[in-house]
């Protein structure tokens, strides 16, 4: 996958998309985690940007961010369909991978341990 197309992909969007985003992250991000546990090697990370990106103290344009590249996690429609086994998250770890390096100063103690604490369930 390009920068280029990376980049638009974790465009923060306005606030109305931010919470529109938020909602569906919510509504489908744990089957979508749980599906994928596996196949991403930094899931805690992942679920850590989860926290990160709903938490109301992290700043607009983090929150953007992360919601964005939640979306893109959690949507059947991307690049690459998740069903092509080797190759389907491919591009979700790119856009997550990007994410994460973007934001990652962000990313507190707290929502690593929350992310700790959820993968012990």
């Amino acid at each position: 996958m390009k920068k280029v197309e990376i980049d638009e992909i974790l465009m923060p969007g306005d606030e109305a998309e931010q919470t529109s985003r938020a909602q569906e992250i919510r509504e489908k991000f744990w089957e979508k985690a749980r599906a994928a546990a596996n196949r991403i090697p930094f899931m805690d990370e992942v679920i850590a940007c989860y926290y990160c990106a709903l938490d109301p103290e992290t700043p607009p344009k983090v929150r953007g961010i992360l919601l964005a590249a939640l979306a893109y996690f959690i949507l059947p429609l991307d690049s690459i369909p998740d069903f092509l086994i080797g190759f389907g998250l491919t591009d979700d770890i790119a856009v997550l991978t990007a994410a994460y390096t973007a934001v990652k100063s962000h990313i507190t103690e707290g929502h690593r341990e929350a992310a700790r604490e959820k993968l012990k369930e």
